[in-house]
């Protein structure tokens, strides 16, 4: 058993394609015509970090109250983790693609660290490998 997916609410699915693709390095594993549960046209977009099995749903706001969330899913905590084999070159690719980090990365019994906002403005660790 695991988790497939996790759902992220966006403003735009190309605008978090890019940020998800370009910025982190995620694949684009699934960019697919869908239609809501209206019959609405609508896409589904999953990006996963190369290797991993779980992925992100890049979703779309739909409506007034879905856009209210849009990057602040998890009410401003840190909700995402992602762990990098080489945190150096993480944080200076993702800097140089633009990424808002808060503060300075920071060294920790559970390894590097430091919090960047996704697209959407959610809070993610990016976190180095375990000492």
């Amino acid at each position: 058993m695991h988790i497939e997916l996790a759902a992220i609410v966006v403003d735009d699915y190309d605008e978090a394609i890019g940020f998800f693709v370009d910025a982190l390095g995620f694949d684009l594993v699934e960019d697919s015509p869908s239609v809501t549960n209206d019959g609405r046209p609508k896409r589904w977009v999953v990006v996963r970090p190369p290797g991993a099995a779980t992925g992100l749903l890049l979703a779309q706001a739909d409506g007034d109250d879905q856009a209210k969330v849009v990057g602040n899913q998890l009410a401003g905590r840190v909700g995402f983790f992602l762990r990098v084999d080489d945190f150096a070159a993480a944080y200076d690719r993702m800097r140089e693609a633009g990424v808002t980090f808060h503060g300075e990365p920071r060294h920790e019994v559970y390894g590097s660290v430091v919090v960047f906002e996704d697209v959407a403005g959610n809070r993610w660790d990016l976190l180095g490998p375990r000492p």
